[in-house]
């Protein structure tokens, strides 16, 4: 079984009248109900007002995957708990970051950039480029796949250059983003998929379902190893019953 935890801030979902009809129990209930019905994955949801923001040391040794939905704060979140999550995810724990997830601090953390980008929200139409078929986050999706509505973001994006780039999205004012990028870090798997505003239904789209799934089955981890910095004795010959070649 895959453990997933899914932490959104849940604050859109609360004042906004538009959001709350898309969304109504938030946006991690939404991502929730559609991968609980998997039977390779439990999910767990927490959000900015849970203490800790509910990503306890505990939590976080206990998941596989956690999936990161903010916008408005991402400035509340606590500093130790980004560094937390990071530490995590370098000891194995995979990491989706999702839409202005870019600006969140964990994200951030685990990139060493801005990660700024250019944005418009003018219920775009965008279209989702497969540029790597044979990638298992891209299985299931055709050759792209379109939203009728989302927010545009476009390039220069300021992240580092991915390890593997798997969506490409296009909007029909022209604009081009790098919209699905993977990346290792230590020993933990990172994936950024940029759909998936608060005021439109993306996380209800199939294909994006589909997306998220995968990308959940490829960043589990298959050992989580905690990261430290031993000093080491060197291996000696001379063992009995062994030979020194030379």
């Amino acid at each position: 079984m895959i453990s997933v935890t899914i932490f959104n801030e849940f604050c859109h979902e609360k004042f906004d009248e538009k959001v709350k009809a898309i969304y109504p129990e938030g946006i991690h209930k939404t991502i929730a109900s559609f991968l609980e019905t998997e039977e390779d994955i439990t999910v767990r949801t927490v959000t900015l007002d849970d203490e800790e923001c509910g990503l306890t040391q505990d939590v976080l040794d206990s998941t596989d995957v956690l999936l990161w939905w903010g916008h408005l704060r991402h400035g509340d979140v606590p500093d130790h708990v980004a560094h937390r999550v990071k530490d995590a995810v370098q000891s194995g724990m995979g990491f989706i970051a999702l839409h202005s997830a870019h600006h969140s601090k964990p994200f951030k953390l685990l990139m060493g950039t801005t990660c700024n980008l250019s944005w418009r929200e003018d219920d775009d139409k965008e279209r989702i480029w497969v540029v790597n078929p044979t990638h298992p986050i891209a299985q299931g999706i055709d050759s792209y796949f379109e939203l009728e509505g989302e927010e545009m973001y476009s390039e220069p994006f300021g992240i580092p250059e991915p390890d593997q780039l798997v969506f490409i999205g296009w909007y029909e004012g022209g604009e081009v983003f790098r919209s699905g990028c993977c990346y290792q870090r230590d020993n933990g798997k990172i994936f950024y998929f940029q759909p998936g505003h608060e005021s439109f239904p993306t996380y209800h789209n199939p294909s994006v379902q589909t997306v998220i799934k995968n990308a959940i089955r490829w960043a589990a981890p298959m050992k989580k190893i905690r990261l430290d910095c031993p000093h080491v004795q060197k291996l000696t010959y001379g063992v009995p019953g062994s030979h020194r070649r030379g």
